[in-house]
């Protein structure tokens, strides 16, 4: 039988663990730690002796103090150490959660992202906080947000429906860039009844002329059963691996295949897929099991 200094004794002990993974939840997972993701692949209809190296990074939810311009700036730095020869942006720039001492201006995150290089450029889809964050562009219902406006004022390519192509050592690729699947919020302030998407899959692979291999930027996975076997590579972010992930899954995932596009790669019916885990945090800046990543992908 316990006894009462027992049972105070292990009551105290819990508690003293559960504020320990507490503080490394809310603190050093989202606040200090960076991991570097590898992935080596080559996809049905790669081209032979295309060695490519991709970069990507999803996620940020500028904000204070979890997601700050200097820490953009070091996680960039730490990117472009990585050589890769094409740097992707998977959406997701502006803040997501109030929990925030001060949010992080358009200027700031993009000049920070600024910094970036690679031999074959950086580029950037959008996601659907920086569609949500801005009022205008909800009014409008559509056209173009804040963070469109502020990548293209510092050099890095924009893709709304879009899909472009690109050699490397003689060898050419494509990549396609989805506008956003959630982008135009429902509500009566703006005269729609349910969320409408302004991505074009069809419409974009039509600008492929060639039999060179795709790799698609999608902010949501949610995209991925309608890819085509064409797309060699379809690279996402959003769900944030559900910021709280054990044993392989999370109990919370923003889409409606629940964990089946949370995190990682994934290959359906000779389809590749890569989720990234992101950088930053909305709702609420808990990461557990899923910390802030770079993603690398070899391709070739």
């Amino acid at each position: 039988m316990i006894t009462r200094r027992g049972f105070f004794k292990v009551l105290g002990g819990s508690v003293a663990g559960v504020m320990s993974l507490g503080g490394y939840a809310f603190a050093y997972e989202p606040l200090a730690r960076l991991a570097i993701t590898r992935y080596q692949l080559t996809p049905p209809g790669w081209t032979p002796g295309l060695k490519l190296r991709v970069v990507a990074l999803a996620d940020l939810h500028a904000c204070e103090p979890w997601m700050s311009a200097s820490r953009i700036a070091a996680i960039c730095h730490r990117a472009n150490e990585l050589e890769g020869d094409v740097t992707v942006l998977l959406g997701d720039y502006a803040a997501g959660m109030n929990i925030v001492t001060q949010y992080v201006h358009s200027s700031q995150w993009s000049k920070a992202l600024a910094t970036l290089q690679a031999p074959l450029g950086v580029h950037a889809v959008m996601g659907n906080h920086d569609w949500w964050e801005d009022r205008t562009a909800q009014k409008n219902g559509g056209m173009e947000t804040f963070g469109h406006r502020a990548l293209a004022d510092v050099g890095v390519t924009v893709y709304g429906n879009r899909a472009v192509r690109f050699e490397k050592d003689g060898r050419g690729f494509w990549l396609a860039g989805l506008e956003d699947q959630l982008a135009l919020l429902p509500g009566r302030k703006w005269g729609r009844t349910h969320m409408l998407g302004l991505d074009d899959l069809e419409g974009t692979m039509a600008q492929v002329t060639d039999d060179a291999p795709v790799i698609l930027l999608a902010h949501e996975p949610d995209i991925f059963p309608r890819v085509p076997e064409r797309v060699s590579l379809t690279l996402s972010g959003h769900t944030h691996g559900g910021q709280i992930r054990l044993l392989g899954r999370s109990p919370i995932v923003p889409s409606r295949y629940g964990n089946r596009y949370a995190y990682g790669h994934m290959i359906e019916e000779r389809r590749n897929i890569i989720v990234s885990g992101g950088l930053g945090c909305s709702i609420a800046p808990v990461r557990f099991g899923v910390p802030p990543e770079i993603v690398v992908i070899d391709l070739g």
